[in-house]
């Protein structure tokens, strides 16, 4: 049974043996998940957001005066880690969501910095909605409730903290605006 398997594998069927057919597909396949994957990691850099989104004038140069810039321990977050999942299959998803994104670019709706700050609101609120729809699910990748120190944080600070985490608060609800400026008509909940 086995010998006659693996006479099957290797024989010819037209020009090629199975085994070569299924030997070169692995290794093409292998190929193309590794260029897809590399493109993907890619897309999640600094330098390809800001080239690609218009974003340079705009939400790069507020993202640039945030603590998620510059801080005392000299940790930065990038753009990806705050809007794009780690996991594959929610990163994946997040990434056919950016198309329209790139649809925008495309066809002018966002193309300027003048065209952006008009639409910068509902942006925002896309953002804000998927935030809140996944628990800030990115955020606490680096902040913790168990992780804080209270007793180094502000008296304000430490308090709304201790609020938030009993009421069951996700982080966007009162840290809109924490790296890039409130679009008009948005109402900053942090200021309460």
């Amino acid at each position: 049974m086995i010998r006659r398997l693996w006479k099957w594998f290797w024989s010819p069927s037209g020009k090629y043996g199975w085994g070569a057919i299924f030997v070169v597909g692995g290794v093409a396949g292998i190929i193309f998940w590794g260029g897809f994957n590399t493109f993907m990691e890619y897309t999640n850099t600094l330098e390809f957001c800001i080239s690609c989104h218009e974003m340079e004038q705009t939400v790069y140069q507020e993202y640039k005066k945030s603590v998620h810039y510059q801080n005392a321990s000299g940790v930065r977050a990038v753009c990806s880690d705050c809007h794009v999942p780690k996991e594959w299959v929610p990163k994946v998803i997040r990434k056919i969501k950016a198309s329209n994104e790139l649809w925008h670019k495309v066809m002018g709706t966002i193309d300027t910095p003048e065209k952006f700050e008009k639409k910068r609101l509902e942006l925002a609120k896309n953002v804000w909605a998927a935030m809140e729809g996944n628990d800030s699910h990115e955020c606490r990748n680096c902040h913790a409730y168990d992780a804080m120190h209270w007793d180094k944080q502000r008296r304000r600070a430490k308090e709304k903290m201790q609020e938030a985490q009993k009421e069951g608060k996700t982080c966007i609800e009162c840290h809109k605006g924490i790296a890039h400026k409130l679009p008009k008509g948005a109402k900053d909940d942090d200021d309460d």
